[in-house]
């Protein structure tokens, strides 16, 4: 990623809401495959997301995630579920990711995932996450997650393929020079049923090999790659018992190591790293604080570094960063909207947000992102007015940093 020069740039993390007529295309594409229809209007409605990303301020936009296939309608699963139509050596789960428990051991300081109901947070809010009258999960769709079989290989390069070049031309139709395309990290990807490899480990480093593939499709075609990594931040509160932080971070390494390897001779300012603690609307109050992970989310070769920094469990945290040295010539993507209420940021708020990390690493390293995707987290008429909100907060902190600037020149 380049650094600002002149404004503070804006971005968001991916995900934006689907047109009904999208919706439904994918529905049948379930059905039907994928047709010359849906693939006429993926490309119009790709190329229309990037015309409103425009108008609404975003200088680096994506394709709203349009090309990844959902499950069972589930707008805010795409991120993941997508890539289950681009691996090779799966077959159906026997159930729900956010219903049945599945165990996997890992080496470091003998560490035990488990599934969402076994989560800490869900113990201590359990009727809250079940109750069906209004609780946490009300209106979710069930999942059914694959499990590997075989080995893990990538078969999505028609599919993504489809995503360069419906986002380029979408691009430079708008007249937009930088774009990004989001991709399933090495660790998120691991995070399925394993019937084949024979540790947990294996299964990072075989995801982290197909991946791989995905993540030079998108750089070779002239876009930055971003890699969606929840996984570093959000697995900390799957581990039952709760771990040492000095385990969690032992466990953490293999898929740093990973994900670097899957990122070999990838330029650096071609990659950026989205961590969250996994965004659905439930009440995290056993998130691992930022400051625990923060020097080891750093380690991964990327040129920016996208983090929750909006919403009410995490905005505190940016007082990470006067302790925390970024390294030379990268910047840092906070949140500086929230995905995670209906209440639409003051443009006041996101530029108060946007100078307090400018304060601290730099009016030219900070790009304005939203927390995670809006998309099926929010109604799209309030996704649209938060991304207005933060397109006019980020024109108010540049008038503010850059004429301070000015005349302390």
């Amino acid at each position: 990623m380049s650094l600002n020069t002149d404004h503070i740039r804006v971005t968001h993390t991916g995900s934006l809401p689907r047109t009904p007529e999208l919706l439904a295309a994918n529905a049948a594409r379930q059905a039907d495959g994928i047709t010359d229809e849906f693939r006429e209007l993926l490309e119009a409605s790709v190329v229309d997301i990037v015309a409103r990303q425009k108008k609404l301020g975003i200088d680096i936009p994506n394709d709203g995630e349009y090309g990844h296939e959902m499950s069972n309608d589930v707008d805010y699963g795409a991120w993941w579920n997508y890539s289950f139509s681009r691996l090779g050596g799966l077959q159906p789960g026997d159930g729900d990711r956010w219903a049945d428990p599945e165990v996997h051991r890992s080496s470091p300081g003998n560490i035990v995932l488990t599934s969402f109901p076994d989560r800490r947070d869900w113990s201590r809010f359990r009727e809250a996450y079940t109750d069906p009258n209004g609780g946490v999960l009300t209106g979710r769709k069930p999942v059914i997650q694959p499990k590997v079989v075989a080995p893990l290989t990538y078969t999505g390069h028609d599919l993504v393929r489809s995503d360069v070049t419906n986002l380029t031309t979408a691009l430079a139709k708008a007249g937009i020079e930088d774009g990004f395309l989001a991709s399933l990290s090495p660790g998120s990807c691991a995070r399925i049923g394993n019937d084949y490899y024979k540790t947990p480990e294996e299964l990072v480093w075989a995801s982290a090999e197909a991946m791989r593939e995905e993540y030079l499709a998108i750089v070779d075609g002239g876009l930055t790659v971003q890699l969606d990594d929840p996984s570093l931040a959000e697995s900390w509160d799957q581990i039952n018992p709760e771990p040492t932080v000095e385990d969690y971070l032992d466990f953490l390494k293999v898929r740093i190591e990973a994900t670097n390897w899957a990122l070999r001779g990838i330029p650096q300012e071609k990659v950026r790293l989205h961590v969250c603690w996994g965004s659905w609307h439930g009440p995290h109050t056993t998130d691992i604080p930022f400051q625990d992970i923060v020097d080891t989310v750093l380690q991964v070769n990327a040129g920016a570094y996208s983090f929750e920094a909006g919403n009410v469990r995490h905005e505190h945290e940016w007082r990470v960063w006067q302790d925390t040295e970024l390294p030379e010539g990268k910047s840092i993507i906070p949140g500086v909207v929230s995905h995670a209420t209906n209440v639409i940021e003051h443009p006041e708020l996101v530029a108060d947000r946007i100078e307090r990390f400018a304060s601290l690493v730099g009016r030219e390293r900070v790009i304005a992102s939203t927390d995670c995707g809006l998309g099926g987290r929010v109604h799209p008429q309030i996704a649209v007015a938060k991304l207005e909100a933060l397109g006019q907060g980020a024109a108010l902190a540049t008038k503010r940093l850059w004429k301070t600037a000015d005349v302390l020149v």
